[in-house]
Formats: structure tokens, sequence, C-alpha cells
């Protein structure tokens, strides 16, 4: 028997690959189980989860304990192309009138339903997706296409295991939607801890400007807030923007005062921010750069190791998804290279997320039969099509059984690759970390570790998780850090700004004792006795003290100093 529909925001003719199965399987089937995944599989997250997610597939076929006399058949969807014209044909037909105004909320609410269902089937009728019944859904990476596929999978009751990081993709407002990986939140506010434990005060934000880099930042703001620190620019950038545009953009960030760069874009086009930021001198002493997890999404895949890469990327930190060490991990990535489609890519953490997707989605079924569970679609009086309507909609059909299905998946409790598969109250991942890594040399290395319930550490999460939390300020710690520039001393963090007003000090203009103050042909304009003791106060100074001597009076006779109290106030 089929399982259940599934729709996408933008979709290519699907491929489908039907998993093997062992002998005493093939020969007891009686049904088979559709599972889609929907991921752009030309980008760095998507080349590490298409080997993964087919493993994942051929792994439960050939294992008689789950899903006896049940096969699943894999049905990709590449995402790969314009998520705008997908969203923009909805409301356009709104526009034009073939959707009626309505007469009622009601009508309104079905309005609403149709103009959803006519962005996603704007592409999809292309590719003859209506005829594919899809139990449950893997992916899409991109936050954009999941905030349309998520009101999809509502209508249609689709569980939707998404490894989109975006924080405003809520159960609250997507019921369907179950995060299979960390949530941007997390990440957020571990670079926060970060940023406080070295007591900086200001960071520039350097984002792409889509739902993921904007949403990101944003709780990156409230998360530095709570420190009483803040974001004091922030620098986006359009996708797909230039290299000349990139440039401009850090020439800009560059004249102002902080050097505490949090970096937070897609995978396939970060590197170029790096490289605009060398050849602009700003990868030396005094500068701190942070990058979100798309850094080690694009590390993974270098093997080996690219020195002209690595060497963008000196003294940058870097986080990553904390997956603990396993065994069931350790021969998962020995088996790597022999995988379908592994090619020359390495595994990373999204490997190991997709993997675990596969199994949740299987766990969950096999209980769903176990209990009864049946696949059956009725028809949703809201998806019809009008008269005047060319689309479709009554090809769409709501999942009986998925409220049952996605309360087996909330309820699901296992260990996986990643580690621990089980969703909290927020339908978040339990126990969220990261690693912090320093890229040096030819590679990187582990500096410490964040987590939810401890902190900073330089003691695994899983090791803590068996004591009682300490978040106290003295518990708080890391190895040492290699900064840009090869040096370990801890950047200030912050420069008087380029384009910031020099500081201007008034000297009176005196016709006597000279010897304490008086006007110079030379630069600066001024000298004498406390001249001398100024300067030699600014130049032991750790920073640099831009400052300019402003003549008070007018040589004929000594000024007042009330007269330049008050005229400076």
């Amino acid at each position: 028997m089929k399982a259940l529909l599934l729709l996408m925001l933008c979709a290519l003719e699907p491929i489908e690959v039907k998993g093997a199965t062992n002998g005493s399987a093939s020969s007891s089937t009686s049904r088979s189980v559709n599972i889609g995944a929907l991921f752009t599989f030309n980008s760095a997250i998507g080349r590490a989860v298409k080997p993964a997610i087919l493993a994942a597939i051929d792994d439960i076929n050939s294992n008689s304990s789950i899903l006896p006399g049940t096969k699943l058949n894999l049905i990709f969807y590449d995402t790969n192309c314009s998520g705008f014209l997908g969203t923009m044909e909805g409301p356009n037909r709104f526009k034009s009138g073939e959707f009626n105004k309505p007469a009622s909320i009601q009508d309104a609410d079905n309005i609403r339903c149709r103009c959803v269902m006519a962005s996603i089937l704007c592409l999809a009728q292309k590719s003859k997706l209506m005829e594919k019944d899809v139990a449950v859904a893997i992916g899409p990476q991109s936050s954009g296409i999941a905030h349309v596929i998520s009101q999809v999978s509502n209508e249609l009751h689709v569980p939707l295991l998404s490894l989109a990081t975006d924080p405003t993709l809520s159960a609250l407002q997507y019921p369907y939607f179950l995060r299979t990986t960390q949530s941007d939140y997390f990440q957020m506010y571990a670079i926060a801890a970060f940023v406080e434990h070295y007591g900086w005060k200001e960071v520039i934000t350097i984002f792409v400007d889509d739902d993921y880099g904007r949403n990101g930042i944003s709780v990156l703001g409230d998360a530095l807030a709570q420190n009483l620190a803040k974001i004091s620019y922030k620098a986006a950038f359009s996708p797909g923007a230039s290299t000349d545009n990139i440039a401009d953009l850090l020439v800009k960030v560059n004249l102002m005062e902080s050097r505490v760069f949090v970096v937070h874009v897609n995978p396939d086009s970060g590197l170029g921010i790096f490289s605009a930021a060398k050849s602009l001198g700003m990868m030396t002493n005094g500068y701190v750069w942070i990058a979100t997890d798309w850094m080690p999404s694009v590390l993974d895949a270098l093997e080996p190791e690219d020195a002209d890469t690595m060497n963008l990327l000196q003294g940058v930190i870097a986080l990553r998804h904390h997956t603990p060490d396993s065994v069931l991990k350790k021969h998962f990535t020995s088996r790597w290279k022999n995988l379908k489609y592994a090619g020359n890519w390495s595994i990373n953490s999204y490997s190991f997320y997709a993997y675990d997707s596969v199994w949740l989605a299987a766990h969950a079924l096999d209980s769903f039969f176990n209990l009864g569970g049946n696949i059956s679609f009725s028809n949703d009086p809201r998806l019809s099509s009008s008269n005047d309507s060319s689309l479709n909609l009554t090809s769409l059909r709501i999942f009986e059984g998925g409220e049952q299905l996605l309360k087996i998946l909330l309820a699901g409790n296992y260990m996986g690759l990643a580690g621990q598969i089980q969703f909290d109250s927020e339908r978040n991942l339990v126990h969220p970390s990261f690693d912090f890594i320093n890229v040096v040399g030819t590679g990187s290395h582990r500096i410490g570790y964040w987590s939810n319930y401890s902190g900073l550490s330089v003691v695994a999460p899983e090791t803590l998780y068996q004591k009682p939390g300490n978040r106290s300020s003295g518990n708080q710690q890391l190895y040492s850090v290699i900064w840009p520039g090869q040096t370990t001393k801890k950047p200030r963090g912050w420069v008087f700004p380029n384009n910031g007003k020099p500081l201007q000090i008034g000297v009176p203009y005196r016709v006597s004792f000279k010897e304490v103050v008086y006007k110079d042909k030379d630069p600066p304009g001024v000298s004498g006795f406390c001249i001398d003791v100024f300067e030699a106060a600014v130049n032991l100074l750790p920073y640099p003290v831009p400052h300019n001597y402003v003549l008070y009076g007018d040589g004929l006779r000594n000024p007042e100093f009330s007269d330049l109290v008050n005229d400076v106030a």
C-alpha cells in the first residue's frame, strides 16, 4: 500500500530510488512506503546528506527487525531553484481575481489555503508530483523553502523532519514540523557565551539577507543583550552578492569600532567573505572572526585540506554541531567512502542527522503499523478547485493517520549517530550542544564545547549531563586560542573608528609660563611640559587615541579657565 502525499516548493523531476532488501524481506514484502527527501543536492549540505539517506534506506530494508514485510522507497526532490517564483504565484492569482474576494472568515481561510497550494503547485505540476504518495518528508535544508513546505505539511498532515536551522520554524506555527538537527537559537546563545567569556561588548554581524540569516542574527541580538552586550552594526548582503559587493561591505565595517565579526552565511558562499577580508588586511592582529556551523560543513568537505582555503581562515573560530563519539558513529564513518554517491565528499554532522532522520521515520512507521495504523486519505473541501481555476487542487488529500504518526515521532527516543534522538516540549532535539573549533595551520582543533546545560566547558557535554549543572562564571572554560595574526594574546575587540572624530583638546594660548604650554610651529602645533606629559601617558595606552590640540585665546593675554570650561560645556 502506498503512503502519504507530499508537495514541494520547487521541484525538478523526482528521482525514485528503491532501497535494496535482503532475500527474506523481499519474499515477504506486502507493502511499500515512500519517503521523500527535499534537498539542494548540488550544495555542501546536499552532497553530505544524500549518501547518508541512501545508506539508511538500505540498512533499514536489509534489517528484518524493523518494518517486517515493508519496504521503504526513497524519492528525491532537488530544491535547487528559485523560491521566488513559487511563493509569488499564489498572491498573483489572488490579485488577478482568480480567487474571489472572501465573503466570510471561513471563506478567507479557504482562500489562504488555496493560495499556499497555488504557490507550491505552480512548479510541482511539471514534475507530476501529485502522483507520488509520501509518508514522511525529510528536509529541506533551506529555511525559506522550509517555511512554505511546513505550511503544506500542516494542511495535509504530513510529518516533516527538517534539517533547516532557522529558529522561527516553531512547532507553535507548524505542528507537523520536527527539527532533526540543532536550532540556530542555541547556536546564537553559544556565540553570546563565547563573546561574554572574552569580555567583548560589541560585535558586528555579517550575514546573508534571507530568512536563515536575518532570523539567526535576531536571536543573537537577544542573547547578547542578556549579557549587556550588543550588535553594533548588522551588515547584510543579498544571496548571490558579487565579490565586489562583499568587498564594499567589508570596507564599510572596517571603518567601525568593533573588531569582533560574526559571520552567518550559507556554506556555498562563505569563503568569499574571508577571501575579501584577507585582501583587505582584516585577518591580522586585533581582529576576531567567529563563523557559525556553515564553516565546518565546508572544511569537512575538504579532503585533503586545501592549503589556499586554510590560509584564508587562519585564527578563525567556528561552531560545529556536537555529535558524541560512539561505536555506531565510528562504524558509519568507516563505511562512508564506500557509500553510494559519497564520491570525494567527506562526512559532516548533517550526514549523521540525515541518517538518524530516516531511522526515526522507520521506527515511527513500525510502531504506527504495530498499533494497527493504516495509510488512508480523505479529500479536503478547502482544496477543491473552482470552475475558473486551472489548478487541480482536488488531487491533494489529507492523510488521516498523520496526527497519530506525528505523536509517535514526538515520543521517539533512541541513540543515533548524532546522539540521543528525542524531542523536548518545544519539539527541539534534547541536549543541544556545539564544538568550538579554531582554524590553525593546515587544519583545525577543538578548544571546547558549549551546551545549554553547562555553558562553556573543556569537558564533553555528555559527561557533564551526569553531574549537577554548573553555569557559574568561574566554571566557564575554554582552551587557548590562536587568533588571526598567529598570536595567543586576546584581541581587545575594538579600535577607535577610522570614520570617527578625534579627541579635541583645548590648550590655553598663553603669553606667560610658556614652559608649561605654548604654541609651536611644528606638529602637533603645541608643546611644553604639560603636552609632553600627556603624550607620554597616551603612548602607554594599549590602543591609539586620535586627538587634536585646539588653541584657546588670542595670544595677547592669558585666557580665563572659567571661559574655557564654559565653552567646552
